[in-house]
């Protein structure tokens, strides 16, 4: 019988083809391709809208984290630096704000605050009263005074959690408000920022490279285990409106960079890295910002 010999032949047929044209692909890939580079923009829109405001004020932050690297002093003078080429705003230049002694100072005096109104309920007052029966009541036990004072301010700021307290002197109103009308209803940004040193332990791939036998160049990758240094960056920035003190938005960012043990690289030059990363969306909460890249067209 000979029914099954066409299926045969004709299955052949297609794998010879598809040999073939394998074989002219590879040819091609081998010979090069024709191709060209397309620039392409994408644009993103802003997370805020600052059309109402014509002044920019980076007033300062709670910040934090090694003592290599004033990151309060270079955090404002680099997003100044950012808004003044690629903002429309204006950049105000102003002292920067000592954040740290500034909440310290609002949390003494709300301390006083506290204290001489309890002094001046205690006055005047018993603590029993009388009913109407001329029998004596006794009140209920007083909450201890320090319960009702304000968190305390650590002045050592080493890890995120140290900042936490200092959250509250965002939400004063009544003092960005004044800060506010000191230069004329800016934009006021401001937040903390933590910079510290970091350090981990373990495997690792790296390529190796070595010659083989034949003399032949290879890469391998390879599993190491190793005890990296770097520094994580975290800050936090939260943009108050200068006509009414309230926060407007806010975002928070965290970075990282690690170092094999055979670099020895500066903090300030680990910091300039790790703020790289994050400009861009600080940058883009103000204004529409464009991506640029390419695309590769085959011809």
């Amino acid at each position: 019988m000979t029914g099954p010999a066409p299926a045969k032949t004709s299955s052949s047929r297609r794998l010879f083809a598809a040999a073939i044209g394998a074989v002219a692909a590879a040819i091609t890939i081998a010979c090069g391709t024709d191709f060209y580079e397309i620039p392409i923009e994408t644009p993103i829109q802003a997370k805020l809208d600052v059309s109402a405001f014509q002044r920019v004020l980076v007033a300062g932050f709670v910040a934090g984290g090694t003592d290599d690297v004033d990151a309060n002093q270079e955090t404002v003078r680099l997003l100044r630096s950012q808004l003044r080429t690629k903002s429309s705003l204006k950049v105000i230049d102003a002292d920067i704000m000592p954040l740290i002694e500034i909440a310290q100072e609002q949390r003494k005096a709300a301390n006083n605050d506290e204290s001489s109104a309890a002094h001046t309920n205690g006055n005047g007052t018993s603590n029993g009263s009388s009913n109407g029966n001329g029998t004596a009541t006794e009140r209920g036990p007083q909450a201890p005074a320090s319960q009702n004072q304000t968190m305390a301010l650590p002045l050592q700021i080493r890890e995120e959690k140290d900042l936490e307290p200092y959250e509250r002197l965002f939400a004063n109103v009544a003092y960005w408000k004044k800060i506010g009308e000191e230069y004329q209803n800016p934009l006021i940004v401001t937040g903390t920022v933590l910079f510290k040193a970091h350090q981990t332990a373990g495997y690792v791939q790296q390529d190796r490279d070595y010659v083989d036998q034949y003399g032949r160049h290879r890469v391998v990758p390879q599993r190491t285990y190793m005890e990296r240094k770097g520094f994580i960056l975290a800050p936090k920035f939260v943009f108050i409106d200068g006509r009414t003190g309230a926060t407007m938005y806010s975002e928070r960012h965290r970075e990282e960079i690690l170092y094999s043990p055979q670099q020895n690289t500066p903090a300030l030059s680990s910091y300039f890295e790790l703020m790289d990363r994050i400009v861009p969306d600080f940058l883009s909460a103000l204004s529409s910002q464009k991506i640029r890249g390419t695309r590769v067209l085959l011809k």
